[in-house]
């Protein structure tokens, strides 16, 4: 397949994230994310600590993550219908389709109604995996090629940057309102965001006619993903760095517990994860020029090590210092991988390699969770972190052992 036109005039740092900025759909874009990533940011952390409050149990609110992670695992599949659609209209239906879901919460009261609230959470988890592989592909045709990472790395800073502000909002909102007032927040917002998708001025052909059926839909863009020389190894990076750190977060309340806090601690751990994530998308673009996709997503493994493995130290300033050096190292990987992807995929292919390449990555992630819950109780947290410290370290060395990046290519 032949990968997408870059332009090879230089860009740098400051003055591109000033032409992301600039650019009305790009910035139109990122108000979105703004938008909706307040309200999915409160959701998340309420969600665990709803579950922690009705049943007392760890293993239970870290589940909710699970529940949300959960569809990544069909992600070929569900990244076809970004392929087959038009993909602003696409954004507009999941986002409402995620406000919908969100309103049935007012009937979660008791634990007998926890189904309730998994199920919602594992339909907002798919709902997010198509609007994330057409927003992916839609980017792609309209940010200028050599600015994805930029806008990938601002992206990450806006949507990161929300566990500043809505995480605390959200525990307050919690206490004040229970779970359902969080629920409606964060319903309002996806309307709000709906508003920012229908301002876009992107004018989209009809997709073309499929060829084949569905299943052989996703398994094209698996074939590209799998064969292709610089997304591969990017992708098995990200897969192996998400594991790990997908049990880490199943651990969070443990933590907060063992640091002697209320479950509502953990707003101040997702706040300082959020500043840490908020600097690296500021850098990422020239990061990525500067060093190439691997050795980015290598150092920021590196640094998710480290961190991983000194929250094993019962301390508040180790654990919020930690969080932060979380928030900057694991978006590392995730920059890196998606850019190339929009590099090197055609864009009638993008949706499902997107949606794949999501997959691959987060449903490690998944198991990851689920193991976390399943360990997070009868494991002692200074054998646990060290060890996925140790995992990710490894994970870090072998992407850093790879052969260099042709230097006649432009860096991703």
């Amino acid at each position: 397949m032949t990968p997408r036109t870059t332009k090879t005039t230089r860009t740098r740092g400051p003055w591109a994230v000033s032409r992301v900025l600039r650019d009305r759909d790009a910035g139109l874009y990122l108000a979105g994310v703004v938008v909706s990533g307040f309200g999915t940011s409160a959701m998340w952390l309420v969600a665990g600590v709803w579950v922690k409050d009705l049943t007392g149990s760890d293993g239970l609110a870290a589940l909710c993550v699970l529940a949300l992670w959960a569809p990544a695992l069909a992600g070929p599949a569900l990244g076809t219908v970004a392929d087959r659609v038009r993909r602003r209209p696409l954004l507009i239906a999941t986002s409402l389709l995620t406000a919908g879901l969100l309103l049935t919460l007012f009937a979660v009261d008791s634990p007998d109604m926890l189904w309730l609230l998994f199920a919602v959470l594992f339909g907002y988890g798919a709902a997010g995996v198509v609007h994330d592989a057409a927003e992916a592909a839609l980017v792609a045709a309209t940010v200028e090629p050599r600015l994805l990472g930029d806008f990938n790395g601002l992206r990450t800073a806006a949507n990161e940057g929300m566990k500043l502000v809505a995480p605390p909002a959200g525990a307050a909102l919690y206490t004040a309102y229970g779970g359902p007032g969080v629920a409606l927040l964060d319903a309002a917002t996806f309307v709000l965001a709906t508003g920012v998708y229908a301002a876009l001025r992107v004018r989209e052909a009809p997709p073309p006619r499929p060829a084949v059926n569905g299943w052989r839909q996703a398994a094209e863009g698996a074939r590209l993903l799998w064969g292709h020389p610089r997304l591969r190894p990017l992708v098995l990076a990200g897969g192996a760095t998400m594991l790990c750190a997908g049990v880490n977060g199943a651990t969070v309340y443990a933590v907060v517990e063992r640091l002697g806090h209320s479950a509502t601690y953990a707003a101040a751990l997702y706040a300082v994860q959020g500043a840490g994530s908020v600097t690296v998308g500021l850098l990422a673009g020239p990061a990525l020029r500067r060093l190439g996709g691997r050795r980015f997503a290598a150092a920021g493994t590196a640094l998710l090590a480290v961190a991983v493995a000194a929250r094993a130290v019962p301390c508040d300033a180790v654990a919020l210092v930690s969080g932060a050096a979380i928030g900057a190292g694991l978006p590392a990987v995730l920059i890196a991988a998606l850019t190339a992807v929009q590099h090197e995929t055609p864009g009638p292919l993008l949706g499902r390699v997107t949606a794949t390449a999501g997959s691959l990555v987060f449903a490690p992630n998944v198991l990851g969770l689920a193991a976390g819950a399943a360990l997070v109780e009868p494991t002692p947290l200074h054998l646990l972190l060290p060890a996925l410290g140790v995992g990710l370290l490894t994970t870090a060395a072998l992407v850093a052992r790879r052969p260099r990046e042709n230097p006649g290519r432009t860096p991703l």
